[in-house]
């Protein structure tokens, strides 16, 4: 599949990583089938993409199970099939246990959990039925090592149970050539952490290179997962180090 043109679904397309991804998929040539909550953030991303051909619009709240169906079912419709299934849709609420709200459960559970599952479970289907595919989750890299510089139960409990998920997935699904990897950033430059300049000096302490990230660091790694033939269950930390332990 790597080297025909593929039809990419990207959650979370309208901004950040998400849009980046959409991006480098278009670049290639391949179709890209992105979601975002509102029509019109995804026709603003449109705009800024050239408004292409081969990139699809498909609004709507992927915690909720008929987006996920919609999405595919579109995806088909234009463009016969779907290779490869992008869960990069999350929120992320950092604060001391003792402070999460219900509110904040509710959210991550929502956009995090079940933004993930329906998704997964529309892409395991069918891309058994056409012989084979790729699921990459961006998960966090929290998920695989703590840090007490940053309190953040609820994702740690929701992307570090995506990142165990997406090896369990890699099992299962391995018999109908559907590969299954996740991606695990630490602090990347995006909008999802508000104004970098107000707390780049904090965020930058968070990993022992001592910088923050950026979407091409993302990427890259997404790319290099999506266009592998034999790179399943792997979750990969992009991180500059974080993940490997303390320091």
């Amino acid at each position: 599949m790597s080297n025909s043109k593929k039809t990419v679904i990207v959650t979370g397309a309208s901004s950040g990583i998400g849009f980046a991804i959409a991006a480098a998929y278009l670049q290639r040539g391949d179709n890209v089938v992105g979601n975002a909550r509102t029509l019109e953030r995804l026709q603003q991303a449109a705009f800024k993409l050239g408004n292409p051909d081969n990139f699809l619009a498909v609004a709507g709240d992927i915690a909720l199970p008929e987006t996920a169906a919609a999405l595919f079912m579109q995806a088909i419709e234009k463009f016969g099939q779907v290779d490869v299934l992008i869960n990069n849709a999350g929120a992320f609420i950092a604060k001391p246990v003792s402070d999460y709200t219900t509110a904040d459960l509710a959210t991550l559970v929502a956009t995090n959990l079940q933004g993930f599952f329906y998704p997964v479970q529309q892409a395991a289907s069918h891309m058994q039925s056409i012989g084979g595919g790729h699921i990459v989750n961006i998960t966090a890299n929290i998920g695989l090592q703590p840090t007490a510089k940053l309190p953040a139960t609820l994702p740690v409990l929701i992307k570090g149970g995506i990142n165990a998920a997406t090896r369990h997935l890699a099992v299962e699904l391995a018999p109908v050539n559907v590969r299954v990897n996740a991606v695990a950033p630490g602090i990347i430059e995006t909008p999802l952490h508000g104004s970098f300049a107000d707390s780049k000096a904090f965020l930058n302490q968070l990993s022992p290179s001592g910088k923050t990230g950026s979407v091409e660091d993302i990427v890259a790694a997404v790319l290099y997962l999506t266009d592998s033939a034999y790179v399943s269950g792997t979750i990969m930390a992009v991180d500059g180090g974080a993940a490997a332990g303390t320091w």
